[in-house]
């Protein structure tokens, strides 16, 4: 009977562990995807991939309610493994056969790794959706700039940078061996105010390549008092490239606009 037990209380947390959590992930999915929150982990390219994914583990799900309980571990044969060795001299079982304690073992394991999944699913479930805090952006702010640029690469010679983000102009300032081709280059840029020079500060983005696991900040330094703006606020700032005599680049504001969060706050 106990044996029994076991069996089931391990099919049970099987199921749990495989099909109960990927179904409840898969419905979090779906409902960040249709309120626009899921842009907040992954990137808008990968959005319908992730929603399809989790409509084939729904559908999965519910197919796998026709299976009966104890299935995902019924091989059909035991092997010829014993329960028991018994002294046949005193009748008293002197050991457990391999099978039992792999049992036991396996249902450890599966209560452990459901315990653990679950706590994640249930956090996912309670905490609502953020973006990346600007302390992460600030300790991954010594990544090379150069690796961080989005999906399009500037090169000297773009007719039209006033499409430019800020991970396009921090490339730019970090490579560019002509800076003077990009003096007086107008700017609108959207970003958060992070620590910089003396006389300026970093306008900041997280630049996201495919999920928030990737994600490296970028940043331009923007000449303004940096007393005037808190660290992690959002601004827009309106201007003009500088080169300076030196051959680096800034940005100079004509207007600087403290404004929300973006609903998406991050570049590609």
């Amino acid at each position: 009977m106990a044996e029994s037990r076991t069996i089931r209380w391990s099919a049970v947390g099987t199921r749990w562990l495989g099909i109960g959590l990927a179904s409840i992930i898969a419905v979090v999915t779906l409902g960040l995807g249709l309120s626009g929150q899921l842009t907040l982990y992954i990137s808008p390219e990968s959005i319908w991939f992730a929603c399809a994914g989790a409509v084939v583990v729904l559908l999965g799900a519910i197919w796998s309610f026709t299976l009966p309980l104890g299935t995902e571990s019924d091989h059909g044969h035991d092997h010829g493994m014993p329960s028991a060795v018994t002294d046949t001299s005193t009748g008293s079982v002197v050991e457990v056969s391999a099978a039992s304690r792999r049992r036991t073992l396996t249902l450890v394991g599966t209560v452990s790794a459901g315990v653990v999944a679950s706590g994640v699913v249930v956090a996912a479930l309670v905490l609502p959706p953020a973006s990346l805090s600007v302390e992460l952006a600030m300790s991954r702010a010594d990544a090379d700039p150069t690796l961080f640029a989005g999906a399009d690469t500037p090169t000297l010679g773009v007719a039209d940078t006033t499409t430019f983000g800020v991970g396009e102009w921090s490339s730019v300032f970090a490579t560019a061996s002509r800076p003077e081709a990009y003096d007086g280059s107008p700017v609108t840029l959207v970003g958060f105010v992070t620590p910089g020079d003396a006389d300026a500060v970093n306008l900041t983005r997280m630049i996201i390549t495919h999920c928030v696991i990737d994600a490296q900040p970028a940043a331009v330094p923007v000449t303004m008092d940096a007393d005037e703006y808190g660290t992690g606020q959002w601004v827009e700032v309106t201007g003009t490239v500088k080169a300076d005599e030196d051959g680096s680049l800034r940005v100079l504001p004509a207007s600087v606009v403290t404004i929300d969060e973006p609903g998406d706050p991050y570049e590609y």
